[in-house]
């Protein structure tokens, strides 16, 4: 698909006419399906998404085990890809794909010189570092002082009112991944939730009641 000014309005983000032009010029549109690394971590950045459609997962891995930093929805970007191609450092996470995803494709080399030129660009990327310092912070508490079960639950009620369906296609293995926990300790809770008539575990599906 090619970028046009029609899919700019879909994000409706950048207001300056020149910057509009620069970014139908310098940038492209490029479609990712589920499971897609669109960052892996370790490499150097040379590119910046901004999603259009669909969502990115962040997280980062040690010793086999991964957690969760946050998701990229339409019209945000990824904060640790940002922070990457500002210092020229090594990414520390990894980006995939959720789903069918559409992304803006932004080259590094032109994220610090329209910073400098345009207060919309500007106030983008300001935003996703005050945002995302937010939400890694609440990240942080709730690892902190949440016990695993309230996260748990938060999480599951988190993605049903996002998703709008009281359904979720999630394997327990994946939901440790989540939540930076193992997989023992997350069937444990589950079972003890089905118990509760809180929820219904079938396999790789938890429905929320």
């Amino acid at each position: 698909m090619t970028l046009t000014n029609d899919i700019l309005n879909r994000i409706d983000l950048f207001t300056e006419p020149k910057l509009r032009e620069e970014i139908l010029e310098h940038c492209q549109l490029q479609t990712f399906i589920k499971g897609d690394v669109i960052v892996r971590e370790g490499q150097f950045v040379k590119v910046v998404p901004i999603v259009i459609s669909g969502v990115i997962r962040v997280f980062q891995t040690k010793e086999d085990r991964e957690i969760l930093l946050y998701y990229v929805e339409p019209k945000q970007t990824c904060m640790m890809s940002l922070s990457a191609c500002f210092f020229n450092n090594e990414s520390p996470s990894q980006a995939v794909a959720v789903e069918k995803t559409e992304v803006l494709i932004v080259p590094t080399r032109l994220i610090t010189q329209w910073q400098k030129e345009y207060s919309s660009w500007n106030q983008f990327v300001i935003r996703t570092f005050r945002n995302r310092y937010d939400e890694l912070l609440n990240t942080f508490e709730s690892v902190a002082f949440d016990h695993i079960d309230k996260r748990v639950l938060e999480y599951l009620e988190s993605r049903v009112s996002r998703q709008n369906d009281n359904k979720v296609k999630i394997s327990h293995q994946e939901l440790a991944n989540e939540l930076g926990t193992t997989r023992v300790v997350i069937s444990r809770i589950l079972k003890q939730f089905e118990l509760d008539k809180k929820v219904h575990l079938y396999r790789g599906l938890i429905e929320f009641l």
